[in-house]
């Protein structure tokens, strides 16, 4: 069931920004934003797939690998396995008390040991922080026939997404709120269309729901309807792909841009 809530603020001088929210879980959540511009949506979208600190293997020791798999490539999959954690446990390397050196604050080690035959996977990894652990344990790494192994050690540190994919924290995309601009001669034909059944006849005025991606695929037939995009008001869904809620992700991005902008202010105002 579709759940709804409307949260609403206003601020001296400023407009209204309403949110409605359409559905939300763990993993995926998707909302409506009203009275915003593409330019704000646009930077939460890049903030949430690039600029939120995401904890991800960054190096890998093989002390023995026989398997059907090089060393890169496996290096490679341990990389983009979502690891579970708390941002309040770590920060960057550059900024830990240690220098860089690696520590408990900056720096999550994990030892595999396994040896054929079987399939190891994310589970098998053996952490050294108690609360940080692959998001999904039964993803498989690689496939170990009789008499192969592999051990190897892995580290994993803070990062960005715009800096590799291993610390992209979101899948971010967004669209404009479908509105009828002006209603064509010949309506029942546009609805019968409408790959969607977005499109419907209320109290004898054409309507159509969000689920229209503007295809035009109803415009072709009708060529006098205007279906178009309300610039002002965006569909935004957000899909986690790392070890944070995607609640956590919209919020710690709104986050974010609002420390950048009050950077950004105290820059100006040292200019004047």
């Amino acid at each position: 069931m579709t759940r709804a809530e409307d949260l609403e603020e206003e601020e001296e001088g400023g407009y209204n920004m309403k949110i409605e929210i359409l559905n939300k879980n763990e993993r995926e959540i998707e909302f409506i934003v009203d009275s915003v511009n593409p330019q704000f949506v646009n930077a939460l979208r890049r903030t949430m797939i690039g600029g939120i600190p995401i904890l991800a293997i960054k190096e890998v020791d093989f002390y023995e690998n026989s398997s059907a798999l090089f060393d890169e490539i496996l290096a490679h999959r341990l990389s983009l396995i979502p690891l579970v954690f708390d941002p309040k446990d770590f920060v960057f390397r550059e900024e830990c008390s240690c220098e860089g050196k690696g520590c408990a604050r900056c720096q999550v080690v994990f030892v595999l040991d396994k040896k054929g035959p079987c399939i190891v996977r994310a589970g098998d990894l053996k952490s050294t922080h108690e609360n940080v652990k692959p998001l999904y344990p039964e993803m498989p790494i690689v496939e170990l026939l009789e008499g192969q192994s592999v051990k190897l050690e892995a580290v994993a540190v803070l990062g960005f997404g715009r800096e590799n994919a291993r610390w992209q924290a979101a899948k971010a995309f967004y669209r404009y709120y479908p509105v009828v601009e002006k209603e064509g001669s010949k309506t029942e034909e546009a609805i019968k269309a409408c790959p969607k059944g977005a499109l419907k006849k209320e109290n004898g005025k054409l309507t159509v729901s969000k689920e229209c991606d503007l295809c035009g695929e109803c415009m072709k037939v009708d060529k006098d309807l205007v279906i178009k995009g309300d610039e002002t008001k965006i569909i935004f869904k957000v899909e986690s792909v790392s070890g944070l809620s995607a609640e956590q992700i919209v919020l710690k991005a709104v986050e974010i841009l609002e420390n950048q902008l009050k950077d950004l202010k105290k820059q100006i105002e040292k200019i004047k």
